[in-house]
Parts: C-alpha cells; sequence; structure tokens
C-alpha cells in the first residue's frame, strides 16, 4: 500500500507507550480499526520483551505490522564492540515479525546508518532516520549541537543522510515536513511525531515543536504518530472516539485543494 492510497485513519500510528501488555491491550482493542499502526517503543520492550509483538498480534482483528521504534545506532543506545551491537540488529529482526517500520538514529554519520540499513532490509520493512526530536526547541537544540543551526537546518541535514544511506524516509516535526517535502519529492516518507489537535489539553507536556493533525498533512507527512491525545481518554471506547476525530481532520486536509 502507496502513501497515495492510504484512508485517513491509516495515516494515523498510535503510540503504545504503556507500561504493560495487560495495560496497552484494552487500547489496542479499541484502536485496531481506528488507526493504521501501532508503535511499539523502548518502554513496553523492556518491561514484556520482544515477545509482546507476538502477543500484540496474537489480538483478534489487529494488523500483523507494526512501527518498531528502537532508534537504533551503530554505536548504539550502549557503547559495546561491533559484534555485540550487530548481534542485537540480529536478534531484534528475528524476534520481530511483521516489521512495517523500524526507526535508525542518524545524527552518527551516512556510513554508520547505511550499515544500520543493511541489517533490517528484510520482509519488506522499512527505515526511518531519526531527525531532530519533537521535544527539542531551539534553545535546546542550540545548546546540544553548540551551534547556531535551525531546526530546520538540522532536519535536512539529517534527511539527507538518511536519504543517501538508503533509508526509506524519515522522522521529524510537522513544523519541517514541508521543507522535506519538497527537498526529497513524494515518495520519500515523513512520520511526523508531536502532533496536538486543538482540543486536546496535556499535563506537564514535554513536546515543543508541535503541529496539529491537519497541519501535519498539509505540510506533507505521510503518517502521525499519537499518544497522549488518544492515550489520556478516560476510557478505551473514548480513546477510539478520539482516534476517529483526528482521522476527520486528516480527510479534511486530504480534501483541500493544494497550496499555490
Amino acid at each position: 500500500m502507496t502513501d497515495r492510497t492510504l484512508l485517513p485513519y491509516q495515516r494515523i500510528i498510535f503510540a503504545l507507550d504503556f507500561h504493560s501488555f495487560e495495560e496497552a491491550k484494552p487500547y489496542i482493542e479499541a484502536l485496531r480499526n481506528k488507526v493504521g499502526l501501532f508503535k511499539i517503543g523502548w518502554t513496553l520492550l523492556l518491561s514484556e520483551g520482544l515477545n509482546v509483538l507476538s502477543k500484540i498480534q496474537g489480538i483478534e482483528g489487529v494488523s500483523e505490522r507494526f512501527f518498531l521504534d528502537v532508534k537504533y545506532s551503530e554505536k548504539s543506545i550502549v557503547e559495546d564492540i561491533p559484534q555485540q551491537v550487530g548481534g542485537m540488529a540480529s536478534v531484534i529482526m528475528s524476534k520481530s515479525k511483521g516489521v512495517e517500520f523500524i526507526t535508525v538514529h542518524t545524527y552518527v554519520g551516512e556510513e554508520s546508518v547505511r550499515e544500520a540499513v543493511k541489517k533490517f532490509r528484510q520482509n519488506g520493512s522499512k527505515i526511518l532516520g531519526i531527525t531532530v526530536l519533537t521535544s527539542m526547541d531551539q534553545k535546546s537544540l542550540s545548546e546540544t549541537l553548540h551551534s547556531n543551526k535551525t531546526a530546520q537546518e538540522r532536519v535536512l541535514e539529517l534527511a539527507r543522510i538518511a536519504k543517501n544511506a538508503g533509508c526509506d524516509g524519515v522522522v521529524c516535526s510537522g513544523q519541517e515536513a514541508r521543507s522535506v517535502r519538497k527537498e526529497f519529492g513524494p515518495d520519500f516518507i515523513i512520520v511526523t511525531p508531536g502532533i496536538r489537535p486543538i482540543w486536546s489539553h496535556i499535563e506537564r507536556d514535554d513536546q515543543k515543536r508541535i503541529v496539529t493533525p491537519a497541519d501535519a498533512i498539509r505540510n506533507g507527512a505521510s503518517y502521525i504518530v499519537v499518544g497522549r491525545p488518544i492515550s489520556t481518554a478516560k476510557t478505551p471506547a473514548e480513546a477510539a472516539k478520539r482516534a476517529d476525530k483526528i482521522a476527520e481532520e486528516i480527510a479534511e486536509a486530504q480534501n483541500e485543494p493544494p497550496s499555490h
């Protein structure tokens, strides 16, 4: 299925940022026909192990494909010898059937990203390069890089590394999505987190570079990652209603005539 054939709800990736499978399960069941993919990150993986993936796939009606957000790096999240780091990649892929997307860090440079792409390029998996986290604002970015590069400049720099290394796309804020789309064309996958519908309110929100679902799509995002605007609902049924509301916003944005 190409980006151009996706229905509005299929563009929603729901982040399973829960501490256990049992905690996540009611939301998976409520949202299995309301979102396109489920995103599994380190919180759930460290709590449950890689077997949680087969548990999720075992729920009736759940897609066999998912988004594995490991932010892999050839330098590793823990510094270790190449054999250990490469072994981690092998285990991830051998135990993770049905990976639609998997994430790799791009700050390590083109050569390292290319090596990561080789390890994960199997079974139809698509590799996405992480650019600048949406939790970073201009101040924190400048402090981290010790430079005056804007977020947009840094995102484009890292997206170019991802593209040259063979990644299928990138993860970036909706604020930079338009520039990435213009630079890398219609077939480059753009996944946008930091989604905040105008009707949502997140206590002590750590996301800085945020956009609405509609603006993300208008700016060229292929998919949006949504977590707390849905998961903070009081019940899974209410979470499903919120997902429907976001899908409606996406549909409206998709149906708008292109701006010139």
